[in-house]
């Protein structure tokens, strides 16, 4: 919205990028407003809660002892105490996921993995992936072997794609 209101924007050209919890913030914003014309989203948080319940946070070391004082993650086991879990209340959860909207999404979507990204499992964006083009929705996906979280090792082609996707789906060229 605020984008929209600046004088040397184009409102009917807008494009969004997120990384990591920006993409989740990008997924969201598409399905929520038809203003931003495509997407490109980098080692993006794009789960839906049973997805990211099963893919991202259980525990890495089942055998690491809990820290009783630490908050994080206390609103899940608070929202799971109240609402019950996705297989309990599956209404819930898919109501408050960005990925039951889908059919809202306001246009094109690129997606960016490494496969080595230890913050955020590469499986989150290939289930979207997947989901889109079984729904008909145009969507792209480049993974990449070996990389971190912020795609260090391959920056350059994933910059050069994504800036070709604006290119393609934004301005039109």
């Amino acid at each position: 919205a605020s984008v929209m209101r600046y004088a040397n924007a184009d409102p009917d050209r807008v494009g969004m990028w997120g990384h990591s919890m920006g993409g989740y913030i990008t997924l969201r914003s598409m399905v929520i407003s038809h203003d931003i014309k495509a997407g490109v989203i980098w080692g993006g948080v794009v789960g839906s809660y049973p997805e990211l319940i099963e893919h991202w946070w259980k525990p890495r070391d089942a055998t690491a002892t809990p820290n009783p004082t630490s908050t994080r993650g206390r609103w899940r086991a608070e929202a799971i105490e109240h609402y019950g879990t996705p297989e309990e209340n599956p209404h819930f959860w898919a109501s408050i996921s960005a990925n039951s909207y889908l059919a809202d999404i306001s246009g094109p979507l690129q997606l960016h993995h490494a496969r080595g990204d230890e913050s955020v499992p590469y499986v989150l964006s290939e289930l979207l992936y997947s989901r889109m083009l079984s729904m008909g929705l145009n969507a792209e996906l480049f993974l990449y072997e070996g990389d971190d979280h912020d795609i260090t090792d391959h920056f350059n082609s994933a910059m050069r794609e994504s800036v070709a996707f604006f290119d393609t789906y934004v301005k039109g060229e």
